[in-house]
């Protein structure tokens, strides 16, 4: 038998092998992409005006409403909900119910924290929206004060209100809203929805949303962003 011969079905196992290891590797990375996609989904769904992984949250520092203080270090390992607003912002105003009702709904849980953060000037410059959104009880949400503006503005680049963020477990920032989150054809408001309970949850999972997303250049499938119906 030449040699030739010989390497002949030597040549053919490894090839199948080969071949063998690529199928293989190009199902896992299927699987992989599919799990991201999944992880995505939740968040791409609620219309954020900026989806990433790899910004870190700027640290804070801030007085509350009810004379303690907060820092993001705090909450390391947890699902930090930031929102911005101020008492001169009707839209802000409108919200607060909402967010209100959705403090509710994850007060149990030790994995997620809600933080308001206002620039009005101390307690009693928001006592009287105090009473009427949360009717004279404890509010049941972190109220933060950035009178200076030094957080909200300078670190954040916060310029319009309402704002809201999500930072992950690791401290990077994930999403921004623009506005109120909207969510659904009829955009309806994202806070009391199981969309935004999914989206905190794929926020603790290994996958990451391996996109970014800007105003200017949306990425997005269009199956996933099908636009607002006023």
């Amino acid at each position: 038998m030449t040699e030739d011969k010989r390497q002949g079905p030597w040549l053919a196992q490894v090839g199948f092998a080969v071949l063998a290891g690529l199928a293989v590797y190009g199902f896992v990375d299927m699987a992989k992409n599919a799990e991201i996609r999944r992880a995505c989904e939740p968040l791409v769904q609620l219309r954020p005006q900026y989806l990433g992984y790899d910004r870190a949250a700027p640290a804070f520092d801030l007085p509350t409403i009810d004379g303690k203080r907060v820092k993001l270090s705090d909450h390391a390992g947890k699902v930090v909900i930031l929102h911005f607003w101020t008492k001169t912002c009707k839209p802000c105003l409108d919200e607060l119910p909402f967010v209100s009702k959705f403090a509710e709904q994850i007060k149990d849980r030790k994995d997620v924290v809600l933080i308001t953060v206002t620039i009005d000037e101390n307690p009693a410059s928001i006592a009287d929206v105090v009473q009427t959104v949360f009717e004279g009880k404890p509010p049941n949400v972190v109220i933060a004060f950035d009178p200076e503006n030094a957080i909200v503005r300078d670190k954040y680049g916060t310029k319009l209100f309402p704002e809201t963020w999500l930072i992950d477990p690791s401290g990077a920032i994930r999403a921004r809203f623009d506005g109120v989150p909207m969510t659904g054809e009829q955009c309806d408001v994202a806070w009391n929805t199981p969309m935004l309970l999914s989206a905190i949850d794929a926020l603790k999972g290994p996958a990451v949303c391996d996109i970014v997303v800007d105003p200017k250049l949306d990425p997005r499938p269009e199956k996933l962003i099908a636009p607002c119906r006023r």
